[in-house]
């Protein structure tokens, strides 16, 4: 069995790591130092560290990785990490990206949100080789997932963990890799706070496709009966966009109904 070494982070990279820690032995955890989080900005770990915590697995939070870093480990499983990988270290181990895009189709930071924006009736999750330029290396397996019209980004993420558990237990049985196309490239750029804000003039279904790809986990934001909320579900009923559930500046979540009866 091969040792295994996890760079991860965010959500999607600690549900990786905890799929991938049940059937292998995973020697080390490469997260992001722990940072300030959530409204009141206090320091907090990342979610892949607190499930390396409840697993017992060492931790490694370096600021950024340079040759310093030495993992005793045959490869190391990068998903969701953030942070550039050198060369250098590249040269050292299999460094295999678990990226939740049928590649080459929406490479970058953001790929699930990008693809519920832009309407993808489907995605899915390509393992393949780290190197130097993002998202470029050869694959070594790919699988595709539909997406529903109501899908958020939480339920795509879920999924492509699945998956991915699956393909990397082929993967790390019998690596082959197959040079990636470069016909069909997108790019899945960072999310920003233009992508957050709704204008309630755009179609329905637009809106609702920016809603549930920031939903659970960033949020769309917009004026609502004059007051800034956060808008985390709608549906779309014929031509209309119906919000199901706000979030007032400074309050909690709660239902459109809700909301409403407050302003009374």
């Amino acid at each position: 069995m091969a040792r295994l070494a996890v760079a991860a982070t965010a959500a999607f990279g600690a549900d990786v790591l905890e799929r991938v820690a049940a059937d292998h032995d995973v020697v080390a955890l490469v997260t992001r130092p722990d940072a300030p989080r959530g409204r009141g900005r206090r320091i907090a770990a990342p979610p892949a560290k607190l499930v390396a915590e409840q697993l017992g697995i060492p931790i490694l939070q370096p600021p950024a990785l340079g040759e310093d870093v030495t993992l005793d480990a045959d490869v190391v499983v990068v998903a969701a990490y953030g942070l550039i990988i050198p060369a250098a270290l590249l040269s050292r181990n299999l460094w295999l990206n678990v990226h939740p895009s049928l590649l080459p189709r929406w490479r970058g930071p953001a790929p699930v949100e990008r693809a519920i924006m832009a309407g993808d009736d489907a995605t899915g999750v390509t393992i393949h080789r780290t190197v130097v330029e993002l998202d470029a290396g050869p694959v070594a397996a790919q699988q595709e997932f539909p997406i529903a019209p109501d899908d958020d980004a939480g339920a795509v993420f879920a999924r492509a963990s699945t998956v991915a558990a699956v393909l990397l237990a082929g993967v790390l049985a019998e690596p082959r890799f197959v040079p990636q196309s470069e016909e069909g490239v997108t790019y899945a750029e960072k999310i920003t706070a233009a992508d957050r804000a709704l204008d309630w003039s755009r179609p329905a279904r637009e809106l609702h496709d920016r809603v549930r790809a920031l939903s659970p986990h960033i949020g769309a934001r917009g004026v609502v009966e004059g007051r800034n909320v956060l808008v985390w579900r709608t549906r779309v009923v014929g031509d209309e966009l119906e919000l199901l559930e706000v979030q007032p500046e400074g309050g909690r979540r709660m239902t459109y109904e809700e909301f409403v009866r407050g302003l009374r």
